[in-house]
């Protein structure tokens, strides 16, 4: 089978930590890549100082190209889509990329109110896209300093393949998939579960509780994959298992951090005030629970979750409601 034509240009929309991390990886597999900062300033210091504030001590290469004209980013053959998932229907539409450019979704959530995975909301924003997604287990600074990384990248027809021939390289390894249910749902919520884990962290409950929440996450992401098409080879992949070990298991994850705090008794206020760093799990946790009831699915520590940050339920009552539900078959 003759290999994938990789795409000549690549180019990363948005210039935190992630998305700089993935021009990294770019450069590193040999493609010309160009970095979109949403600020003139941000741009500036990238060219000037070859540093980004968002990676401390990370040096930036000269093939590097940072701007803030979106319109030139644009043009390019693939457009990697790094910016915060409840932004990323609004930022699809502003776009004015040449036909058939795959889009490449880098963010992990469900927007609020619609429910809709990230593929339905760049669908939704622009129906002539070619979408596709990046996920799994990938901390940006591990990626930025050229350490072992597997992810997924799941499209449509050979766009996967062209995708993962453009990004491979000795230290970043992208396998395909077309399954962009799966690999959109996994990503999303793991960061829900990544605060269960942090919250059973921050109130000193042992790393059996851990390791059990982790376990029924899991199931209840299984449950809600099959309710709406995604393949359970999809779940138990890099995309899901992988990324929810990773993320539910680390106080490098912003979400297992954020439950941690939580679970020690900071106030949900305070740990979202301007400043602090996203936990996407916050916003996805109720939306998550939408979803699924939509489905005719339940997800008990989704539920608590979403309850939790709510205000509705404290932390005592939430490991109570769990530990106390009807015994059943595992």
């Amino acid at each position: 089978m003759a290999e994938a034509a990789p795409y000549s240009r690549i180019a990363v929309l948005g210039a935190g930590a992630w998305g700089t991390a993935l021009a990294l990886a770019a450069l590193a597999a040999g493609r010309e890549t160009i970095l979109w900062a949403r600020g003139a300033a941000l741009a500036d210091t990238i060219r000037a100082t070859r540093t980004t504030p968002f990676l401390p001590g990370i040096a930036l290469p000269d093939a590097l190209h940072a701007t803030s004209d979106l319109s030139e980013a644009a043009q390019a053959a693939a457009l990697l889509l790094a910016v915060p998932a409840q932004v990323l229907g609004a930022f699809a539409a502003a776009l004015a990329p040449a036909p058939g450019t795959p889009l490449v979704i880098c963010a992990k959530g469900i927007e609020q109110g619609t429910g809709r995975l990230m593929d339905e909301v760049l669908l939704a924003a622009r129906p002539d896209a070619v979408p596709a997604i990046l996920s799994g287990p990938s901390f940006a600074r591990d990626v930025a300093r050229g350490l072992p990384t597997a992810v997924t990248i799941a499209a449509k027809g050979d766009v996967a393949a062209r995708l993962q021939a453009s990004l491979s390289s000795p230290s970043f390894r992208p396998y395909a998939s077309d399954d962009l249910t799966g690999v959109a749902l996994g990503g999303a919520a793991k960061n829900v579960y990544a605060i269960a884990c942090g919250v059973v962290e921050g109130m000193g409950l042992g790393e059996n509780a851990r390791a059990a929440l982790l376990a029924r996450s899991f199931a209840e992401l299984g449950r809600l994959g099959e309710a709406l098409g995604a393949r359970r080879d999809t779940l138990m992949g890099l995309s899901g298992l992988g990324d929810l070990v990773l993320s539910a298991t680390s106080r490098s994850s912003r979400n297992f951090s954020f439950g941690a705090d939580l679970g020690a008794g900071r106030p949900v206020a305070e740990l979202c005030a301007p400043g602090t760093p996203l936990a996407e799990g916050v916003a996805t946790a109720p939306a998550l629970v939408a979803r699924a009831r939509a489905a005719g699915v339940e997800l008990p520590i989704a539920e608590a979750v979403a309850d939790l940050l709510a205000g509705t339920l404290s932390l005592g009552e939430a490991v109570m409601r769990l530990m106390t539900r009807r015994l059943r078959t595992e």
